[in-house]
């Protein structure tokens, strides 16, 4: 898949802008500050329904305007749709070909995309939150049903930790069980296609990684559940009262983490930058292929000030795995590494909201 037009109204610091796209590279040039992540916020927002910088999703409104609006064109192997995604001060509302969407959950799978930013160079590092929200951002894009099974999940989540606030004032074990048994059903299904989801991009990862370093590392992505699914219903009982006392549920999928092993080394620990990067790139270049066996088409790569991050041997191998993928880069300067290994589509020069 690829997108044909992208136009901006009142998003960021666009007023008006209307874009048509290479299906190959298109490279947004430009100092910090321009606007060249904008282009890749309201992309990712019409895949997700999200923006990757903020919750505060009127933040993208201009200022001093009351709404936003995006519109995408996406090509298919077989047909065209459009994204229409507007947002206000009030909240957001797509819809797709002109037809309305009830739930926001029904965008996932019209357009698919895989985010590489600066900050993904930091996975590893940062907290378990947001290791979980990478799982889910890419489980939710390609499985609906998981994307239904974790809404519904924290949903029950926020019931039943309300429940335990008000325990003390109302004691009620029959309401605790009811929300205990829905609780249990939805934990079960995350956690389960969790696990099938992290044996199958560590399985690709591993490939890549060890093409990365030359067959010297071999990387293993671990699932760390907080508890498995077929324990979760005992443990759920045994931590009750603890749960009680502290008013939050101790158990469950909302306390998952991952851990990446080089030579059973783990990496957060032990590994270097270098180490760290590629780790990173793997699972990167690991979503792209998994996205596309489940799909049966490319996502589209969006590439947020990342190569300057990465060394010539990195960009080599990231570029090895866009050939027939829709590439949108935002850099400062062209790399030379783009100029020598890839046909560039269309250059932007980006300036104050206005692109050239």
């Amino acid at each position: 898949m690829y997108i044909q037009e992208i136009t901006l109204s009142n998003f960021r610091n666009y007023k008006e802008v209307q874009l048509k796209l290479d299906n190959g590279i298109n490279i947004f040039k430009g100092d910090n500050a321009q606007g060249k992540t904008n282009i890749l916020e309201a992309i990712y927002l019409c895949a997700t329904a999200r923006s990757h910088r903020t919750s505060q999703e009127k933040e993208v409104i201009m200022w001093n305007e009351q709404a936003a609006h995006i519109t995408l064109d996406v090509q298919k192997k077989t047909f065209e749709d459009k994204i229409d995604f507007h947002l206000t001060q009030k909240g957001k509302a797509v819809a797709i070909n002109k037809m309305p969407v009830a739930k926001l959950g029904e965008l996932f799978g019209t357009l698919t995309v895989v985010m590489f930013s600066p900050e993904d160079l930091q996975l590893i590092k940062k907290s378990p939150k947001e290791r979980r929200r990478f799982i889910d951002i890419e489980l939710c894009q390609f499985n609906k049903l998981y994307y239904y099974a974790l809404k519904q999940y924290y949903k029950v989540l926020k019931q039943r930790n309300n429940a335990l606030k008000q325990f003390h004032q109302n004691p009620n074990n029959e309401m605790l069980d009811i929300w205990d048994m829905q609780y249990v059903e939805y934990a079960k299904e995350v956690i389960n296609r969790r696990q099938e989801f992290i044996q199958e991009i560590n399985n690709i990862a591993k490939r890549i990684h060890a093409d990365i370093s030359g067959g010297k590392e071999e990387l293993e992505v671990v699932y760390e559940p907080n508890v498995l699914s077929e324990h979760i219903e005992t443990k759920i009982s045994k931590y009750r009262q603890k749960d009680i006392m502290t008013q939050s549920s101790s158990v469950g999928p909302h306390r998952d983490d991952l851990k990446f092993l080089i030579n059973g080394m783990d990496v957060k620990v032990y590994g270097s930058q270098g180490q760290q990067r590629t780790v990173v790139l793997s699972m990167k270049l690991a979503e792209l292929y998994l996205m596309k066996e489940h799909l049966g088409e490319s996502p589209i790569l969006l590439l947020d000030d990342v190569l300057s991050e990465l060394d010539d041997n990195r960009q080599k191998y990231l570029f090895s795995y866009t050939e027939n993928i829709q590439t949108l880069i935002t850099c400062t300067g062209v790399e030379q590494s783009v100029w020598n290994s890839q046909k560039i589509g269309k250059l932007y020069n980006v300036r104050k909201g206005t692109i050239y």
